[in-house]
């Protein structure tokens, strides 16, 4: 099941992460043979839909109060029609294999249909109940908000120390400290610690609550911190929900002194109704202070809570809301997970899930909007409550008068208790459809952290109520993408991508205007826009989805936060470019040749067999990696058989076999053999690469010759590569790996030695086994194509060695001699001015690790970066000095 996003929504990195992973996965298991279903949907994303509409229509001059609460859902409807699809065909342009089909929507018929069973059955079992409980409040929305909708970050901001009064002795008082001072007209109780020998004489007395003319008592409780502050705390149940927990352990009367949009209400002092939050609070400090109440103000740094949607500071508010008794349903959703029926991958986030479990509270499911699931409940005018699916069944259900008024209750539900039903409801539940017994229990849920407490533990503890099943056996956390320096993607910050750009290119212009777009402080506007320039002078140019992709998959380790670099992307449209190219040397060496699968007419060179021997190896290992959910270890191992094992060698290796003349019937067989294993390979590559490279690999296959392809259009269908035991022939791969190595050794002295590769070189062999000179003669004609060496011979232990770099291969030595080859003086000069460089840099490095203000003031990842700059510099100082040694000794 897709984690459905907002139908107001547009693709985020985190989103192209999360569907890429499961994209590969359902590719995968569809080529498996499987039957597969990814389910499409989108949530109608409550808050911020409303949200969207009314500043709509504010545009136009209209406030949602001038149309009403169902002209205002169909506007809402129009819009959702009109744009809603744009996360759609962002899905499709990463090339997301959902069912388009069936495709859902939280506020279709069917999924509002079970909305309202399971309410419906919830209440009549009293596990959903109304009552009125503290609640975090948006006064922007005027509606209650869900914790996962509230941001905190630290601020600036102060503390205020109070002064509160004795009641019977009003020279002395105790000292409170608050952030809020506006809330203290709403105390109703000053706590100390029953152990604080400071003031246990005083508790149970009474102090004057200053600017009322009410009295409070000083209570005891364990929950005060005696080394905090004073060691006294002002107690606001209505307002705080700490205070509230405490004032329900002693009763203590909760008194709201704010109306919905945070102004003061009647229940504060006359002098403060009517003002703002804000503005009581500086009328507050004002009045403590000209009454001699204000001990002192202190700098302080805290965590404000803010509206995700609205950006206001949030208000802990007592409010009528319905909730579900969690405790029934939260109970067996522990246990399946403890039980192992459900398994969280990596292990470790099932900490997180039992953390919110096992200290869970009743879940508020009202929100004071008109976009939504209404609730299906109404009253009489005595305040009554009947619930029931529609008007006509509850009057049927309560027995009650035709003429008697009901009015159906103004609140909607919780978006997220719609898509708590989402593993089912999509599937037709409460209908007992095929898919629903074809698909559920469903295998997989692929999400992120922050949202297995809101929605995963949501989908248990209900599929295990309504289905008496798990909603899904696995569930996968991947990790937070962040930047290429650790940094959280954020606009504010100026780093955030998005993936459509990546795809499709976009100027710098555009990029630095997205980035700074309603952005309110010019100064971080244009840090923005210089960093921006700095990152991308020339804007993102256009990689195609294949190879963002195939940068998810190469970062998906089990780490909780992923890195993402724009040049790893540019190194996999390169690894793209490898794939088209290899291609296309195969269709044109295999071009004018009928091409069978027939190998009894055939001859397989060693090459041959070679590579189909790695080719089984690197399908096994990509079946291990994609069954046990390590993405990364898959593309690791699909980017070095391409780009190292079949682009890097057996394509030189089959040069000379293609190129040769065949004169004889053993060397048409030869190349006949070759080309068909370059073309079976290439098709078996393919569909090994789709489930990572949909697009290259759906078009490269459709260029494949018609009897290279099954009857189906698409590769997707074909069958997935599987490792056969029977074609690993081990013998070509120890025979090749002895080539790869003489190879690699030439052109590790060319690269030392500084010699250009197109200069021919001698290579002499000396020591070694007779399985090396067999290998030799075997693969003189390869070794002269690939290293194109002046004379290749093997030194006999009598001959006088020349002065020559060397390399070993097992006991066997690599040597070219330098006569001629290089200016050794010259030489010399290059590299003593190459090592001091290196030198120079060497020292700036280091004096900057040894520097305890740059440890101390450095970020850590800026500091691990000129470590490992320290440990390069180092391993290339010992290569320069050994080049430095053999020139020496020439």
């Amino acid at each position: 099941m897709i984690p459905p996003p907002n139908v107001t929504g547009t693709l985020h990195m985190g989103h192209a992460f999360q569907h890429s992973l499961v994209d590969c996965l359902i590719r995968y298991q569809r080529m498996c043979g499987r039957r597969t279903l990814w389910q499409m949907g989108t949530d109608h994303a409550g808050i911020a839909t409303q949200l969207l509409v009314t500043e709509q229509l504010n545009a136009q001059g209209i406030k949602p109060q001038d149309i009403g609460r169902e002209a205002f859902i169909e506007k809402t409807w129009e819009w959702k029609q009109q744009s809603g699809g744009n996360i759609s065909k962002q899905l499709r342009r990463l090339g997301a294999s959902l069912h388009w089909e069936t495709e859902r929507f939280t506020l279709d018929e069917g999924l509002s249909r079970a909305v309202l069973e399971v309410f419906v059955r919830l209440y009549d079992e009293g596990l959903i109940y109304r009552g009125k409980r503290l609640v975090n409040w948006d006064p922007v929305l005027r509606s209650s908000i869900s914790d996962l909708e509230v941001t905190s970050e630290e601020e600036q901001g102060h503390l205020w120390h109070f002064k509160y009064p004795l009641a019977d002795d009003p020279e002395q008082h105790l000292i409170v400290a608050t952030t809020r001072p506006e809330t203290m007209l709403g105390d109703t109780a000053v706590a100390v610690n029953p152990a604080d020998a400071r003031y246990r004489q005083l508790i149970g007395k009474q102090v004057a609550l200053p600017l009322t003319d009410r009295s409070i008592p000083v209570i005891a409780d364990q929950y005060v911190d005696m080394e905090f502050g004073t060691g006294c705390v002002k107690i606001t149940p209505a307002h705080d929900f700490n205070d509230y927990e405490l004032g329900r352990r002693h009763n203590l009367p909760l008194i709201n002194i704010f109306n919905e949009d945070a102004s003061v209400n009647d229940e504060a002092p006359e002098a403060y109704r009517g003002m703002d939050r804000f503005a009581a609070r500086q009328a507050v400090i004002a009045d403590m202070s000209r009454l001699g109440l204000q001990e002192k103000v202190e700098e302080h740094r805290m965590a404000v809570p803010r509206g995700e949607r609205s950006g206001v500071v949030v208000e802990p508010f007592l409010s009528d809301q319905w909730f579900v008794d969690i405790q029934p349903l939260a109970e067996p959703a522990i246990r399946v997970v403890e039980e192992g029926d459900i398994e969280f991958v990596p292990e470790n986030t099932a900490n997180i899930y039992f953390a919110w479990m096992r200290n869970i509270q009743d879940w508020c499911i009202s929100r004071q909007q008109w976009w939504g699931h209404r609730i299906p409940a109404w009253y009489d005018e005595a305040g009554n409550i009947y619930v029931g699916r529609n008007e006509r069944e509850v009057r049927e259900k309560y027995r009650l008068a035709d003429d008697l008024s009901l009015v159906q209750d103004p609140d909607v539900l919780d978006t997220w208790f719609s898509s708590a039903l989402w593993t089912f409801s999509t599937l037709g539940w409460p209908e007992q459809t095929p898919e629903l017994d074809r698909f559920h229990a469903t295998d997989i849920m692929v999400t992120g952290h922050d949202i297995i407490s809101f929605w995963v533990s949501r989908m248990i503890m209900m599929t295990l109520k309504f289905m008496d099943e798990v909603p899904f056996r696995t569930v996968y956390i991947h990790g937070l993408i962040t930047d290429a320096d650790g940094q959280k993607m954020s606009k504010s910050k100026g780093n955030g991508l998005d993936p459509m750009d990546i795809i499709d290119g976009i100027a710098i212009k555009d990029l630095v205007a997205k980035r700074t777009d309603n952005l309110i402080q010019p100064r971080m506007a244009t840090q923005i826009e210089k960093a921006t320039r700095k990152e991308f002078p020339e804007g993102i140019m256009a990689y195609g989805a294949d190879p963002l992709r195939f940068t998810f998959y190469a970062i998906a380790s089990r780490a909780r936060t992923v890195r993402f670099d724009i040049k790893r992307v540019e190194g996999y449209r390169n690894f793209c470019n490898k794939l088209w190219n290899a291609a296309n040397y195969i269709s044109t060496n295999v071009a004018g040749h009928e091409i069978g699968t027939d190998t009894a007419k055939v001859q397989f060179t060693l090459a041959d067999q070679w590579i189909v021997s790695e080719f089984q190896k690197v399908a096994d290992a990509i079946h291990r990696a994609l069954e046990t959910l390590r993405f990364d270890l898959a593309a690791k191992a699909i980017y070095e058989f391409v780009w190292d094992e079949f682009c890097g060698w057996y394509l030189e290796l089959t040069k000379p076999v293609l190129n040769a003349e065949a004169d004889d019937s053993d060397s048409l067989a030869r190349q006949e053999g070759t080309r068909q294993t370059l073309l079976q390979t290439l098709e078996a590559t393919l569909r090994l690469a789709h489930p990572f490279l949909p697009f290259i690999t759906e078009e490269l296959w459709q260029t494949l010759p018609a009897e290279m392809r099954a009857t189906d259009d698409t590769i997707m269908l074909q069958p997935y590569p599987k490792g056969d035991a029977s074609l690993i022939h081990q013998e070509a791969s120890e025979d090749i790996a002895w080539l790869k190595k003489v190879v690699t050794g030439i052109r590790n002295i060319r690269g030392e030695m500084d010699i250009s590769p197109a200069t021919p070189v001698p290579v002499l062999f000396a020591s070694g086994s007779a399985e090396d000179r067999r290998r030799l003669n075997q693969f003189r004609e390869l070794l002269e194509s690939m290293i194109r060496p002046t004379e290749m011979q093997w030194l006999d232990a009598k001959q006088t060695r020349p002065l020559a770099a060397t390399q070993l291969v097992g006991e066997m030595e690599l040597l070219v001699p330098m006569a001629g080859l290089i200016d050794k003086e010259a030489e010399l000069v290059r590299l003593d001015k190459e090592i001091n460089r290196k030198q120079k840099d060497r020292s700036r490095t280091e004096s900057k690790i040894d520097n305890p203000d740059f440890i101390e003031k450095a970020p850590p990842e800026v500091v691990q970066k000129e470590r490992v700059k320290l440990t390069e510099i180092d391993s290339a100082l010992t290569k320069l000095d050994q080049q430095r040694n053999t020139v020496a000794a020439l």
